[in-house]
């Protein structure tokens, strides 16, 4: 294998292998990656814009029996500080959001053993009856994989009856690493990774769009991360012509400040900035099928996201009105709108307020700054 002849296959939007990835993460210059990457965004955006989003992070609930050894989010059932969100509470900080300008929910929580189908179908309905033009991207294929088994229910069944409750789209939560010797070791009561793929392969024949992500820098292998990609592009190849699937990729670090993996079995997230510009790179080099990339200024903070916007990226994701779960882990990054538009800005890029769907949309009349800081 060669770098060049690699790097011209890859702009050329020829599938790479998973191996010949792993090589030039290990052989390719940065700025060869940046160079090729940028070139393969251009190849999908022939316009200076960077997108973004405003919307909250809500937690239906924080009781899980997954046992992820990387989440300080999560209480088992019966813990004092367990908790399933309200109605009431879900007015109260949908009508904050709205106020701010956001008009979408990232809802998602644990694999909860007592709530099914029902709960969440009413959850979705009773959210929509208050605020109808709301946008719900929300659980992800564990917690879908987690109600399949409580009802006994199909992936499919399931996805059906959320999507005419409410559900607009399905986020990419939960697949760290799609490689089943990582997920037993560091989240072992999750979906394997084929149940992820699959419930991900049904939403796409449901013309329900999605997302994907990959959290790494932990104990996985370089081959994994390279096989995880490989393994997304394969399903984004399978999705039907009208369905958009995978319409974002978003990669970010394990934070490892106070979990389990770091205290019990010592691994931290040793993932430099170089790293992570590459991996994003790498990510535009080895998914030509899927449009959107998006840099976590979140985990890596702005000068590196910035950075990230000439390697492959083209999206800034949300200023995230509320964040609960990758915070807890230690992601200490915030941004108002008006900050994170002057951080598009200064890296040379035009910032577009955008919808879930990658719709641009225009600036809300009247928003107010965000003021909270969680």
């Amino acid at each position: 294998m060669q770098v060049g002849t690699l790097l011209e296959k890859a702009l050329n939007q020829t599938f790479l292998s998973a191996e010949e990835g792993e090589f030039l993460f290990h052989n390719a210059s940065i700025a060869e990656l940046m160079l090729v990457g940028n070139e393969l965004k251009k190849q999908h955006k022939k316009h200076n814009k960077v997108t973004w989003i405003i919307d909250r992070n809500l937690n239906t609930t924080n009781v899980c029996i997954a046992n992820c050894k990387f989440c300080n989010f999560y209480r088992v059932p019966g813990h004092e500080e367990a908790y399933v969100t309200s109605m009431e509470e879900y007015k109260e900080k949908i009508e904050e959001t709205i106020k701010y300008g956001g008009n979408q929910l990232l809802l998602q929580g644990g694999h909860h053993p007592e709530l099914g189908l029902q709960f969440y179908k009413d959850t979705f309905k009773g959210i929509k009856e208050m605020f109808p033009d709301i946008k719900l991207h929300s659980l992800g294929p564990p917690e879908i994989a987690h109600i399949s088994k409580l009802e006994g229910l199909t992936h499919t069944e399931v996805l059906q009856e959320l999507n005419t409750a409410g559900l607009d789209s399905l986020p990419g939560a939960g697949a760290e690493i799609l490689n089943d010797r990582v997920r037993r070791l560091i989240s072992k009561g999750k979906c394997t990774g084929r149940e992820w793929l699959d419930v991900m392969r049904a939403a796409h024949q449901l013309n329900i769009t999605t997302s994907a992500t990959m959290m790494f820098g932990h104990i996985e292998t370089i081959a994994e991360r390279f096989e995880h990609l490989a393994l997304l592009r394969e399903v984004q190849s399978e999705k039907p012509e009208n369905s958009k699937g995978f319409l974002a990729f978003i990669p970010w670090p394990f934070m490892d400040d106070g979990t389990l993996l770091k205290k019990v079995k010592g691994v931290s997230n040793n993932v430099t900035d170089d790293e992570y510009i590459r991996m994003i790179a790498l990510s535009r080099i080895m998914l030509p099928n899927i449009e959107n990339i998006q840099a976590s200024w979140l985990t890596v903070g702005k000068k590196t996201a910035q950075i990230c916007l000439h390697a492959g990226a083209n999206d800034f994701g949300s200023i995230m009105i509320e964040e609960n779960v990758v915070s807890a882990a230690g992601a200490p990054h915030r941004f108002t709108a008006k900050g994170i538009q002057e951080a598009i800005q200064e890296a040379g890029f035009e910032p577009q307020l955008r919808t879930q769907e990658y719709e641009d949309r225009a600036l809300p009349e009247n928003m107010e700054e965000q003021l909270i800081n969680y």
